[in-house]
């Protein structure tokens, strides 16, 4: 029997993540090793999705994975990301890792970023949901028991109102025309709290919703139990 390829996922702690996990897992040719998450150090807190470091390590303790923390400071410059991200890519590699896993679905542009700098240190990029239907892979998710929150959204491309929404066959029938079903276009982030990647449920609580640096967040916090 072949050896299964060892990866680590980058993990934004949202509902792409979450689906490429499960994807991969359910495949069976990639065993995930690592989860590598980027941290906002002065914040605590999930790059772009914001939400708290705490709830991102209740995620990978249901999924049963190690997760593996990338702390940047704020702002951060693109050199910066770049070195720290560069030392996580050679812990990986030393952990006997050969490539990376992304839950990107569309974006060119990102994808060859992404291919370029990993194959710079001699690992590969694998995309699970590339290519996908995104009103069809957003029906897929929602149907296959993925359960998620809308923590964070751009208010130039939605309605303020549905920061905080539940990501569910209501939200997708009342995006704007336009909006991608699965946020590619940076519509809005989540937070996947459910689903068949992980054991059990990240219970959670809705906070406060506040408009930052230009786009509307609503808090997330664990509800214990």
């Amino acid at each position: 029997m072949a050896e299964k390829t060892r990866a680590w996922i980058a993990w934004s702690s949202g509902k792409d993540a979450a689906w490429a996990l499960h994807k991969v897992r359910r495949e069976g040719a990639i065993v995930v090793t690592g989860m590598l998450v980027t941290i906002t150090d002065p914040f605590g807190r999930a790059s772009m999705h914001a939400v708290r470091e705490e709830l991102v390590d209740a995620q990978a303790a249901s999924a049963g994975i190690p997760l593996h923390k990338v702390r940047i400071p704020s702002p951060c410059s693109n050199e910066q990301y770049e070195a720290l991200m560069g030392r996580a890519v050679e812990e990986a590699r030393n952990e006997g890792v050969e490539c990376f896993i992304f839950g990107d679905v569309f974006l060119e542009d990102v994808r060859r970023y992404r291919e370029e700098k990993l194959g710079g240190a001699g690992m590969k990029a694998h995309f699970p949901l590339w290519g996908t239907d995104t009103k069809a892979l957003a029906e897929e998710m929602i149907s296959g028991g993925l359960k998620a929150v809308v923590t964070c959204i751009d208010p130039r491309k939605m309605p303020q109102w549905l920061a905080g929404a539940d990501y569910d066959g209501a939200f997708l029938e009342v995006l704007p025309a336009g909006a991608d079903p699965c946020g590619e276009n940076g519509e809005f982030h989540t937070f996947a709290w459910d689903g068949p990647m992980f054991a059990r449920p990240t219970r959670i609580l809705k906070g406060t919703t506040v408009s930052r640096d230009g786009f509307i967040f609503t808090d997330v916090v664990g509800a214990g139990g």
